[in-house]
């Protein structure tokens, strides 16, 4: 029983010395070096019902206080942060909105303990193209510009409220992985709508 215990404490503790806050049930089994899944996710879930740990989804854990963007990258892989939420952030939008907003090979959009995620589906080529993606930890996310074109791409008409904030240099670098010239004319267009060169 003792040792069993001890096995116990110690998944829990290589989970919070652990960067990342949210597991897949094989991001376990490398932390701790268990490769016995059965009797892992019996650990794991022993973990959960003394609250240590959340069971967010099937096959997803968390430390308590976890990270929502790690969550949106881990739910549906591949995956990576860019939209409505990333535009928010650097400024180009002025409209709050708390989902957090992602591109995948899927669109869906869930809620978890209060939090609204939504996934817009992009072609397989785009999404699996890293350039202007910024990774750390577990956490996949776009650049501004790179958020700006997804979101161009996505939806023609999308309003900006400025697009100034935005490197010119960086979205023209960025556009051919899309390889639209409806979108290279829209984008020109944009610019010269706004003052750039």
């Amino acid at each position: 029983m003792f040792s069993s215990q001890k096995t116990k404490d110690s998944l829990i503790l290589s989970l919070y010395k652990a960067k990342e806050t949210v597991f897949r049930l094989r991001d376990v089994a490398l932390i701790t070096g268990d490769s016995d899944v059965l009797s892992l996710s019996k650990k794991l879930n022993y973990q959960v019902k003394n609250g240590k740990l959340l069971n967010i989804r099937k096959g997803i854990y968390a430390k308590p206080n976890y990270s929502k963007e790690e969550l949106i990258c881990i739910l549906y892989s591949p995956s990576y942060i860019s939209l409505d939420y990333v535009l928010q952030k650097a400024g180009v939008v002025f409209q709050y909105d708390s989902q957090l907003t992602a591109v995948s090979y899927l669109s869906r959009e869930i809620e978890i303990e209060n939090q609204s995620y939504r996934y817009r589906k992009i072609k397989g080529r785009i999404l699996a193209n890293p350039a202007g993606v910024i990774r750390q930890q577990n956490i996949s996310m776009a650049s501004p510009e790179r958020a700006f074109l997804d979101m161009l791409y996505l939806e023609k008409n999308y309003h900006f409220d400025n697009i100034a904030s935005l490197s010119q240099d960086m979205v023209l670098a960025l556009l051919p992985i899309y390889e639209t010239k409806t979108l290279t004319k829209h984008v020109t267009h944009l610019f010269e709508q706004h003052g750039h060169q």
